[in-house]
């Protein structure tokens, strides 16, 4: 189906079938963001980061079982804020939603995380208790952009520590082309520097050692080119969600095309030092070339990015 009509932007609340819920420590500086499907979605993702922290992201390989996944968490505390989708999986079970084995019904979960470590407390993570708490907060489905959920203890611009780094955040943003919806969700935690997409202007970063403005990440990063490890805790992820009809194989292509809003707004990136990972996610019937959407997917990427920093 051709898609007709004028780019409109939408509230995220708009798309059907999701429900975007948030919980944080604002004191440690962590937290969870869930994104719960109330019927399932077809999903894709895209790792192009050399260190992404991760759970079940093979449930979004095409060549795994054609199951659809009930949620999607993205949290803070590195590889530890990974046990937030126990408490997912618990909230899920409670309500009778996952894969019925036969035995038990066991609730289909993506996660990736974030490395803030470095920024707010670096003893306290998010735990089962906290996803659960996400998942409640979901019922209410009143999501923003900001220093909530999994963006509370974002920063970028970290090589050269966290003293000249900025603060980012959560980012959100949706649009609708005709009949076709697109969301997009993103924690952005990078090493590089951001820029606007559509001015070209750095709008946060590395800061110069002076802190009267910014560094150049790309400069900085070359003139240490000989350095061994680089690890400074960095990851953008996110995610697309849109009420288009595609199949599993189709959301890992749209995933993939969306990773050209990463290029475009943050430089460097997909570096060794970054996780950064991107699920697509179908959770409509909504006819359309994979094509259009794949392009419109990272124009609300980009947005959401730029969101992510505006908003804290």
């Amino acid at each position: 189906m051709q898609q007709t009509g004028e780019l409109e932007e939408i509230s995220v609340r708009d798309l059907k079938g999701l429900r975007i819920g948030n919980a944080q420590d604002d004191q440690a500086k962590t937290g969870v963001t869930v994104l719960l499907f109330d019927k399932g979605a077809k999903a894709g993702v895209d790792v192009s980061g050399g260190g992404p922290a991760s759970r079940e992201t093979h449930l979004a390989d095409p060549t795994t079982a054609d199951n659809p996944i009930n949620a999607i968490v993205l949290a803070g505390g590195s590889a530890y804020g990974l046990a937030a989708a126990d408490g997912v999986m618990r909230y899920l079970e409670e309500h009778g939603i996952g894969y019925d084995t036969g035995y038990a019904r066991v609730p289909l979960v993506c996660q990736s995380c974030i490395y803030d470590l470095g920024f707010g407390s670096a003893s306290v993570r998010p735990d089962a208790a906290m996803g659960y708490e996400a998942c409640e907060d979901a019922k209410a489905n009143h999501p923003r952009s900001g220093n909530t959920g999994a963006g509370c203890g974002a920063t970028v611009g970290k090589l050269c520590g966290m003293e000249r780094a900025s603060k980012s955040g959560l980012g959100i943003y949706a649009a609708r082309l005709g009949r076709l919806e697109m969301a997009a969700v993103v924690v952005v935690n990078a090493l590089g520097d951001i820029f606007d997409p559509e001015n070209g202007k750095k709008i946060a970063g590395l800061r110069s050692e002076d802190g009267s403005g910014f560094a150049d990440t790309r400069e900085e990063l070359y003139k240490l080119s000989k350095r061994t490890d680089m690890f400074t805790g960095n990851t953008t992820i996110g995610a697309v969600i849109t009420n288009g009809k595609f199949s599993k194989a189709e959301m890992n292509k749209i995933a993939s095309m969306t990773r050209n809003a990463y290029a475009r707004c943050i430089n460097p990136v997909g570096t060794l030092a970054d996780g950064d990972t991107i699920y697509a996610a179908s959770v409509g019937d909504v006819e359309a070339d994979i094509n259009v959407a794949g392009t419109l997917a990272a124009q609300v990427m980009e947005r959401a990015i730029v969101n992510a920093i505006h908003a804290v």
